[in-house]
């Protein structure tokens, strides 16, 4: 208890090894004037529930109960408890306690070092860079239970850091993880964060991206003329090559909404959207969200709905105004529930990852007019497919949903043609967007090309007509994998 400070002014009284304190706390609880909330610690709030009163004390509590502990893993980034009530320190031992509502989650590694900082009383907090590293371990958890962040929230913060700082300051940002990293013991953690930033550092455009973008007019409306270039570098490329005939066997109605569940399943993943697989499969049995995700719920809806719908991804354009038009009710959809990204209506305002800037948003019909020439010459369906995917990922028309919308409707070239649908497993995630990036960067199509013929052939040994052998061919895969954890594997002996 604090002195001089009257008891009823105390919301969190800690309980004390001096025998004079401990008998009047033992005697302020017996009168009810306090009351006990976990070991150690005694609030004199006797309104407000035990989980609200320990959520707005938590810091103070846990830097009490656990004297040079550090906020590490995701809390180092979160700074709250998750979804599911987890809070994670770093501490001398290996332990699970519980307080009101909070699982505090004891993972027994080095103590502080010059960086970490104090955050409240006792308790530290991870340095950034020792909060990317403690990241990249493995978790054997998902979700909220997991002591990481999933590898695409991890991204986003080091884009964030590229977008606000540039590069320079990320590569400071690996330099500092890969001096601590020794001193830590972490230095397999730093292989995984090099490699992940490393890659994301090739998402820097070409030289001729970063300047002012130039304009011209096609059909009377502008368009961005170095995509189109990009674009007919692709289109050549694909004009070359014989592709696979790999038919489709996922034609009953059960085998092709089994294979669009997975469909929706990575798409959403892919773009940060996670879900344990039996949460989606409940969002897709019930047609409800789940209260907690309305927003993400839906985004899993929205992608089902489309791709478990035989004839809805029958449809392809024939025309130019009906390849706008069909992206914009395919999008209307896909993201119904996020009002604010002005779902089926083009992008308002610029977008970019990184220093890639997409299309200018006065330029995207335009150049999604423009692309549909090249389009309507190839012929191959799994050359239509690749084409169309790379053209709406590279326009990026929307404020958001690009990446769902772009393999929605390579897949709909593909279903058209009675050809297998394309699957983008999280194992594989890297190696797409690497490809891309290397598309859009170095003018190579060759390796956007092999990547998905590759996630093609794995695509095709999945067979929907039993979801639990599909599943475990998944498995077998490395599909729910993430890229850092293995590479994917082309089953076809099970």
């Amino acid at each position: 208890m604090e002195k001089n400070i009257p008891i009823h002014l105390q919301e969190i009284i800690f309980g004390s090894s001096d025998s004079a304190t401990s008998q009047r706390i033992s005697k302020l609880e017996k009168e009810g004037t306090i009351r006990k909330l976990s070991n150690r610690v005694y609030t004199s709030n006797l309104v407000d529930s035990p989980e609200d009163i320990t959520r707005r004390n938590l810091f103070s509590i846990l830097g009490h109960l656990y004297p040079g502990a550090i906020l590490s893993h995701r809390s180092a980034f979160e700074f709250a408890p998750t979804s599911s009530g987890q809070i994670f320190l770093t501490y001398s031992y290996t332990r699970k306690a519980k307080l009101p509502g909070i699982t505090v989650r004891l993972l027994a590694g080095p103590k502080p070092i010059k960086g970490d900082n104090i955050f409240s009383g006792r308790l530290y907090v991870s340095q950034q860079e020792r909060a990317y590293l403690e990241n990249m371990q493995s978790s054997r958890k998902r979700g909220p239970d997991s002591k990481t962040l999933n590898y695409p929230k991890i991204e986003e913060k080091l884009e964030q850091i590229i977008r606000v700082n540039g590069e320079d300051e990320l590569n400071k940002v690996r330099d500092r993880a890969r001096a601590i990293s020794k001193t830590l013991g972490m230095t397999k953690e730093f292989a995984k964060l090099n490699k992940l930033i490393g890659a994301l550092l090739t998402t820097k455009p070409s030289s001729i991206l970063k300047s002012p973008l130039a304009s011209a007019r096609a059909f009377g409306v502008p368009y961005d003329q170095a995509r189109l270039e990009i674009f007919e570098l692709l289109f050549t490329e694909l004009q070359q090559l014989e592709f696979h005939n790999r038919p489709d066997k996922n034609t009953t109605t059960e085998a092709y909404r089994n294979f669009a569940f997975y469909e929706s399943y990575f798409s959403n993943y892919i773009e940060g959207t996670v879900f344990e697989v039996e949460e989606a499969k409940k969002v897709i049995e019930t047609q409800k969200p789940l209260p907690s995700r309305n927003e993400d719920s839906h985004d899993v809806l929205g992608t089902y709905q489309i791709v478990s719908n035989f004839q809805e991804m029958k449809i392809v354009p024939s025309t130019k105004e009906e390849f706008v038009e069909i992206l914009k009710y395919r999008h209307k959809i896909l993201l119904s529930a996020r009002t604010d990204k002005d779902p089926g209506k083009f992008k308002v305002k610029n977008n970019r990852a990184g220093d890639t800037f997409f299309v200018d948003k006065e330029l995207v019909t335009g150049t999604l007019l423009k692309s549909f020439d090249f389009y309507r010459a190839l012929k191959q369906p799994f050359a239509k497919a690749a084409y169309m995917m790379f053209v709406v990922s590279e326009v990026h028309p929307f404020l958001d949903g690009n990446g769902r919308i772009a393999r929605v409707m390579m897949n709909a070239e593909l279903s058209t043609a009675m050809q297998t649908k394309v699957i983008i497993p999280s194992v594989y995630r890297d190696d797409y967007l690497g490809a891309l990036h290397r598309l859009t960067r170095n003018n190579d199509p060759s390796v956007y090309i092999r990547m998905l013929s590759r996630a093609q052939a794995f695509s095709d040994t999945l067979d929907g007509s039993n979801m639990k052998a599909m599943e475990a061919v998944l498995e077998a895969s490395n599909a729910f994998r993430e890229s850092t954890e293995g590479v994917l594997k082309i089953v076809t002996d099970l």
